[in-house]
């Protein structure tokens, strides 16, 4: 339940799923994108979170494959969501990078560039049974998620 410290591949191919978009994003920003009024306390648990979040996903062996068995949908699952983050940051690089894009739903996840990640962690953990990735999740989804739907809301797209 609190895992095995080791190297994880899988954890390390979900953070290349999540980071490489987002170094592509630097370079194309919504118009308009602005980081100046979040929240700090948002912030602070955005930020613990991926801290947390990237550290956990490369040092529990536990979210390696293992053997199969009904508990592998967890991980099954997890991929599917990593898979549809992939394609929502397709639909936006293809579209015109508007802030409406950035916070857009994908096939009925409320803003999900930050949803599905970390829906996707949180997966993991419990394919893992690695608490301390759920707890990362937990907080990470609190900054993240929270953050964009605060963005959300002053933009009036809600």
């Amino acid at each position: 339940m609190l895992g095995h410290i080791g190297f994880s591949y899988i954890g390390l191919i979900f953070l290349l799923m999540l980071m490489i978009p987002n170094l592509i994003w630097t370079k194309n920003q919504p118009q308009g994108y602005s980081a100046e009024n979040e929240s700090k306390v948002l912030l602070f648990l955005e930020r613990a979170g991926e801290m947390l979040t990237t550290c956990f996903a490369l040092i529990f062996s536990d979210f390696n494959l293992q053997k199969w068995s009904a508990w592998s949908l967890w991980l099954i699952a997890a991929f599917v969501l990593m898979i549809m983050y992939e394609i929502w940051w397709i639909r936006y690089f293809r579209g015109e990078h508007t802030l409406d894009d950035f916070y857009s739903s994908f096939l009925g996840v409320p803003v999900a560039g930050a949803t599905l990640p970390v829906a996707a962690f949180l997966l993991l953990g419990i394919y893992g049974k690695v608490v301390w990735m759920l707890i990362a999740c937990l907080i990470l989804g609190i900054g993240h998620i929270g953050i964009h739907w605060q963005h959300r809301r002053e933009l009036g797209l809600e």
